[in-house]
């Protein structure tokens, strides 16, 4: 078991490897661009040909990756420092109008699908890289809010929290110090669950041409421009298109493996206590024996 758990770890490692590092560390390896070449052609130095107005693909993967990546992460961190304090008061919080007035509004941002939004956004408004994290991380927010806000409400009817608040615990001391510890598991399965969701928002509004220009070294719009060639110069869809895949396969095996290694602690610590409780079943004041 510890062996298959192990191998599921380093499989989801070497599958996030790859494409993470070719985002983090491509462009520090690409040299200068050169002239262009015909549209979809292979060979003159271009070993994974040129693209749809000649860019070497090669040079467009390693400088393709940094704004999917890096606009993920944001998206996913401003998402949780909105919905972690929202969801903790809302789940602690004793004023009903105080839990109302924060979720739902919430409610409403989530009745509208989420790509709908993005969209209805950008044809007002002309979002860069940064106004598309605000933008993921806004749509994304309604739901983290509500898991927040459930795992919490759950830790925080538990007698150590009312016991807590009997001796004037400050309420950041129950949020912070017990109710997320708590809620710790629920959090980072949520976590992983939502990176890939986020890299999917930000990979389709990219390849719809939101946040990025529309010649951009970027994975998602190499993937929309090229396409018409790709029965012609089929690298320049595939290699982007595959680095995005996995991207996030890797995230999910990464959490899925970090989880059932988790779950498995959890377990063998019941073991062991049922183990001494079925060793010892009473104690020698509730026993039978007579001087």
């Amino acid at each position: 078991m510890r062996s298959s758990r192990t191998g599921r770890f380093a499989l989801g490692a070497t599958v996030l490897a790859v494409p993470l590092a070719l985002a983090l560390l491509g462009p520090l390896f690409t040299g200068d661009p050169g002239p262009r070449a015909t549209s979809f052609t292979f060979g003159h130095g271009h070993w994974l040909g040129t693209d749809f107005v000649g860019r070497d693909v090669w040079q467009q993967v390693l400088h393709g990756g940094r704004p999917v990546v890096v606009t993920a992460l944001a998206a996913t961190a401003l998402c949780y420092l909105v919905a972690l304090p929202v969801g903790l008061l809302g789940a602690l919080t004793h004023r009903r109008w105080l839990e109302e007035l924060l979720m739902r509004p919430l409610d409403v941002l989530l009745a509208v699908p989420s790509l709908l939004l993005i969209l209805l956004v950008a044809s007002v408004f002309t979002p860069g890289p940064v106004g598309l994290a605000l933008l993921v991380a806004l749509v994304n927010v309604p739901d983290a809010a509500r898991i927040v806000r459930a795992a919490a409400a759950e830790a925080a009817a538990r007698p150590a929290v009312e016991a807590l608040r009997m001796q004037g615990e400050t309420w950041w001391r129950m949020a912070v110090g017990y109710v997320s510890r708590s809620m710790l598991r629920t959090l980072v399965a949520d976590v992983g669950t939502r990176l890939t969701g986020v890299l999917y928002l930000v990979a389709t509004a990219a390849f719809l041409g939101v946040g990025v220009a529309p010649d951009a070294a970027d994975w998602a719009v190499m993937v929309d421009r090229n396409r018409i060639g790709l029965f012609v110069q089929p690298y320049a869809v595939v290699v982007p298109a595959l680095l995005i895949v996995a991207l996030t396969m890797g995230t999910n095996l990464l959490f899925d493996a970090a989880l059932d290694d988790d779950r498995t602690r959890a377990s063998a610590r019941g073991t062991r206590l049922r183990n001494t409780t079925t060793r010892f079943p009473r104690s020698r004041a509730g026993s039978d024996v007579r001087p």
